[in-house]
């Protein structure tokens, strides 16, 4: 049993799972910003174009003879497929901007002389006095 709750300790707390966790905690406080954008810009457009505010209301109505009308709600797959393409921009822009900040500091350390790295007639002096030492 102590094995088994040591394992989880070393899974859930090592950083690739907390990092995933506050991801998806971001993730869906990001969706609700997407979300609440793509609605504030609906309505806008609404305004302009003379269609109804919420997407979700949106529908196509054609007629098919004596037989009605058909009635197609394209709304709310136009209003998720733009929070998709918005969400997936924001996400694209900060995952982008984060590489960029990883690249820059590996160059920086890449950049800087390596203090600990002796120079080669040192190196080869140590070698000759271990040597020495072992005779």
């Amino acid at each position: 049993m102590k094995n088994l709750w040591k394992e989880f300790k070393e899974f859930a707390f090592t950083g690739n799972v907390i990092d995933m966790a506050v991801g998806v905690i971001l993730g869906g406080a990001l969706k609700d910003v997407v979300t609440a954008l793509v609605n504030m810009l609906m309505g806008v457009i609404s305004g302009i174009i003379k269609i109804p505010a919420s997407l979700d209301e949106a529908v196509f109505k054609m007629s098919i003879g004596p037989a009605g009308t058909v009635s197609i709600k394209y709304g709310a797959f136009v209003s998720s497929f733009i929070n998709f393409l918005l969400l997936a921009l924001c996400i694209f822009l900060i995952v982008k901007s984060i590489n960029k900040a990883k690249d820059k500091l590996k160059k920086e350390e890449e950049s800087k002389p390596d203090e600990a790295a002796k120079p080669d007639d040192i190196v080869l002096l140590e070698e000759i006095r271990d040597l020495l030492k072992n005779k």
